[in-house]
């Protein structure tokens, strides 16, 4: 598994590690009106997975406005946000921020996508700031779990990625 560190602190990641090359597993998460949503729904577009302990902070709100600003010139690119916020704030942190169009989704009901990607903090019950990109073919073509939770993930990289996915 990918190590960790919350401010220091080692975290205990629960699920599976993924990793470039690997087949992108599907999951279920929630809109912000409660509705179910999954990495199968976005079939056939690439996705970036921006994955963010909670909107609510500076570095996490950095990286989702970063991103959704910078794919949104890049026509078949999907950024799908996710965190363990509720829906509800989520929602008021889009409207806050200007971003309603953004998709930001919550996976605190049963941390689906955050065990099939490997990034629940045990002892958070938070997701550890990660990126994916997936192609259209479902094959994961970027992972990076980033090593200090409180880092910046390494935004050129994951935008190459992007940009390159079919």
């Amino acid at each position: 598994m990918a190590e960790v560190t919350f401010k220091g602190n080692p975290m205990t990641l629960v699920g599976t590690e993924i990793k470039t090359g690997d087949k992108a597993p599907d999951f279920t998460v929630l809109a912000n009106d409660l509705s179910e949503v999954k990495l199968s729904d976005y079939k056939g577009s690439v996705r970036l997975i921006s994955v963010v302990p909670s909107v609510d902070t500076g570095v996490c709100a950095v990286q989702t406005k970063r991103f959704n600003e910078e794919i949104a010139n890049l026509g078949n690119v999907q950024v799908l946000t996710i965190s363990a916020d509720l829906p509800f704030a989520q929602a008021r942190w889009a409207n806050e921020n200007g971003l309603n169009d953004a998709k930001i989704f919550s996976d605190y009901r049963d941390l689906s996508f955050g065990e099939a990607y490997g990034v629940v903090m045990k002892e958070l019950r938070l997701l550890a700031r990660s990126v994916f990109v997936i192609d259209s073919e479902d094959n994961v073509v970027h992972a990076e779990y980033v090593s200090e939770v409180t880092n910046h993930p390494d935004y050129d990289s994951a935008l190459a990625a992007a940009k390159q996915a079919k």
